[in-house]
């Protein structure tokens, strides 16, 4: 059974009149209005895709929902890959953004998936590194995370300026895509160690390609209006749209517990909407109207857009929208004071603004006091001797300016011609990072970029560009220990080195360097810093 047969197509008066969202984005002031569609497991012809299928034919019948988002197997589930449901809305005129995470494909697929993507007319790729699979056939699906949202971006980006590939001994430059490239930014962290990253790993996503931002789900209208101010202040120039997630009481339990990476209902918000589901309509009119209300907050601070989510009917959608549009100018203001969900001890990086529940635009005092030198020492004092030690050796060996690493690269060139010695020079080598840091022989070695701490054995996405979103707390999503990204936060910032510590370039693997001595690629310029340092 067709698509078509399930549901014929009456009338296309909304669709067709709809501008891409990247012109509407880039050449107009329009406050956009995006709905995230959650695809569905089996066929779409089961009743699951039916319904979702139908909705997404409304919405695109609206002229005001400028554009529909498709989720790429959320969290880490099997389900209909997006362009299935995507194909359908764009041969109707609806502008279409297909979400693509790296959990499930490493990248060629991704790669691959990308050309037919552009083949088939969709322009709009939201890059994800992806939640860690929770469930699949016999068991749980192992994650792939070749890449991550950086390595990604990056990687899109070379393919809209017309890829480079090798075809035998010959290299040809690939057609041009044309792919409008959007990144995630979770903002609503509760600790220095969490926020700070985060800033930092947007400000790269946006240097390796991201022309747009969403931010992630969370009720705190100061968190979102720093995440704007911050980007100001650090020039970063991309419009933002504002995650809006339409709560319910089952919803809200399952993020207060936190079942969904990265987001936080705090106790005070949990108690209010189990008071409100309550009522008759268990909550329903209190969270479309909250919902209205963000989507006021966002276009008063200065969000293009809002990007709506949550399991709703058609309805729905159109009520926030009407909501919204009986606001005043100034309306806003009030609800922000409203809107002000955060835990007692939540980091901020800029003071409070008054009374009026958004920061200023002084940065905050008491992070300031922490980077003086008095406070550094301090930091420096409780930090492993190992770290230090290792700074040190990194300095004097691995530098390509020191004199060891004009002595390691001799003994490499050295080796390359004894494979025996090779060999057991590698042993050694990987014996002692097994013992130092659960060394997992990638041969092209990430430890210097992420504090000594490795992202092989330390991180279960493998993540070398920054953290991914999902840490709740400082902690992993993914068992009982801290981010490693925020534990190397801590070790960089007692050296002054923090804002540093993503720098611009893009860390990609080269998975090919597998079970070799990473001392040897370093110091005969094969691994990645060595080609991140040609690309800058």
């Amino acid at each position: 059974m067709s698509l078509t047969a399930l549901h014929p197509p009456a009338r296309y008066s909304g669709a067709w009149q709809k501008k891409p969202l990247r012109h509407l984005l880039e050449t107009t002031d329009t406050f956009v209005h995006i709905v995230e569609l959650v695809t569905s497991r089996g066929l779409i012809t089961e009743r699951d895709g039916r319904k979702v299928l139908a909705l997404a034919r409304r919405l695109a019948e609206h002229p005001q929902f400028h554009a529909l988002s498709i989720t790429d197997n959320p969290g880490g589930n099997a389900m209909i890959n997006p362009d299935t449901l995507g194909t359908d809305l764009i041969s109707r005129g609806q502008d279409v953004i297909i979400h693509l995470s790296c959990k499930d494909w490493n990248r060629n697929a991704l790669q691959g998936r990308a050309w037919q993507l552009a083949s088939e007319g969709f322009n709009n790729i939201l890059a994800l590194s992806g939640d860690y699979p929770i469930s699949g056939y016999q068991g749980t699906a192992g994650g792939v995370f070749d890449l991550d949202s950086v390595g990604l971006l990056e990687m899109f980006a070379a393919m809209n300026s017309g890829l480079k590939v090798k075809k035998g001994k010959r290299t040809q430059r690939m057609e041009a895509t044309d792919f409008y490239l959007g990144a995630v930014v979770n903002n609503h962290k509760r600790y220095e160690r969490e926020v700070m990253p985060q800033y930092f790993k947007l400000a790269k996503k946006i240097h390796v390609g991201a022309a747009f931002v969403i931010s992630q789900i969370g009720y705190d209208a100061r968190k979102q209006d720093e995440l704007l101010k911050y980007m100001a202040l650090c020039g970063l120039e991309v419009p933002v749209i504002a995650n809006v997630y339409v709560l319910s009481r089952p919803a809200a339990r399952f993020f207060h517990k936190g079942h969904i990476p990265g987001v936080e209902v705090t106790d005070e918000l949990m108690a209010v909407v189990e008071k409100q589901a309550q009522a008759n309509d268990k909550g329903r009119a209190f969270f479309l109207e909250l919902a209205a209300k963000q989507c006021a907050i966002a276009k008063g601070l200065g969000y293009r857009g809002a990007y709506l989510g949550g399991h709703l009917q058609y309805g729905d959608y159109e009520k926030i929208l009407a909501l919204a549009a009986t606001y005043s100018e100034d309306d806003w203001r009030d609800f922000a004071v409203e809107l002000c969900f955060s835990f007692a001890d939540e980091f901020y990086f800029f003071e409070p603004q008054g009374d009026t529940g958004l920061s200023s635009t002084t940065i905050n005092r008491a992070y300031l006091a922490s980077k003086e030198q008095a406070a550094l020492r301090q930091a420096r004092g409780r930090l492993p001797l190992s770290y230090k030690v290792n700074r040190r050796i990194h300095d004097q060996v691995f530098e390509p300016e020191s004199a060891g690493f004009r002595t390691g690269a001799h003994l490499a060139r050295a080796l390359t011609e004894h494979p025996k010695a090779a060999k057991l020079f590698h042993a050694a080598e990987h014996a002692l990072k097994i013992a130092a840091f659960d060394c997992r022989d990638c041969g092209d070695c990430s430890l210097p970029d992420i504090a000594y701490l490795c992202p092989e054995s330390q991180c279960v996405k493998n993540q070398r560009n920054g953290p991914c979103g999902g840490t709740r707390q400082g902690k992993c999503e993914v068992g009982d220990k801290d981010c490693i990204w925020a534990r190397a936060y801590d070790r960089l910032k007692a050296y002054g080195e923090e804002e540093q510590m993503l720098g611009d370039a893009a860390v990609i693997k080269d998975t090919a360097l597998q079970g070799t001595s990473a001392w040897t690629n370093a110091f005969l310029q094969k691994d990645h810093r060595s080609k991140k340092k040609d690309s800058q």
